[in-house]
């Protein structure tokens, strides 16, 4: 695929997973595809946690179900309805999970670049997931990323410091296919805009409304 066709074809991958082992190489691979992002100050403030145990895996699974019963009790019914056909997470069905990290503390104190935009650490992170995602994608693996979690409560799984957030939780693994339409689409949640409806000249407009 050239990199245009991996940028249409990643998809946020939940109930394709086969299960099947990541080889080690192509994980190696993804991981040093991550950490080769831009960071601010250099500072690479990423750290990646390889989660295979299935106990530790059933239990965030466990959490995510919880926090996914926590939104779908504030939704009105129709919403609902729509929200119960969506399918959040495949912390089992993936081959592994991959827990990508914020330290702010990695090149600290003095971090060129963010003494005025104090989340420019966390944006590092960002990229250096997206790396990953793209990377995966080139590779024929599938990537999720869980949203339904407490950031304490995966702390306290994996034994992560206080200082550090918990960015992403990533479900990597091969799959059987990635889905044309992404899931949100399909099951009618949302649409993607055209990009003529984000894009401004000079200056921030109004957007139509959504």
């Amino acid at each position: 695929m050239s990199f245009y066709d991996v940028v249409h074809r990643r998809r946020d991958t939940r109930g394709e997973f086969t299960g099947d082992p990541v080889p080690p190489d192509v994980l190696r691979r993804v991981l040093a595809a991550a950490h080769a992002a831009p960071s601010v100050g250099l500072t690479q403030p990423w750290d990646f946690v390889l989660v295979r145990d299935r106990e530790t895996r059933r239990a965030f699974r466990d959490h995510v179900q919880a926090e996914r019963s926590v939104f779908e009790a504030s939704l009105d019914a129709a919403r609902a309805e729509v929200f119960g056909r969506i399918k959040v997470e495949g912390i089992l069905e993936s081959s592994l999970g991959v827990v990508v990290t914020y330290d702010p503390d990695h090149g600290a104190p003095a971090v060129l670049g963010r003494h005025a935009i104090a989340d420019a650490g966390l944006y590092s992170v960002c990229l250096a997931i997206q790396n990953l995602w793209l990377a995966a994608t080139a590779e024929g693996l599938g990537v999720g990323w869980v949203s339904f979690y407490r950031e304490d409560a995966l702390r306290r799984l994996l034994d992560i410091p206080a200082r550090v957030r918990p960015v992403a939780w990533l479900c990597v693994g091969p799959v059987a296919v990635l889905p044309d339409v992404p899931d949100l689409e399909r099951h009618g949640w949302r649409n993607r805009v055209p990009l003529e409806d984000v894009l401004h000249e000079e200056r921030y407009t109004p957007r139509p409304s959504r």
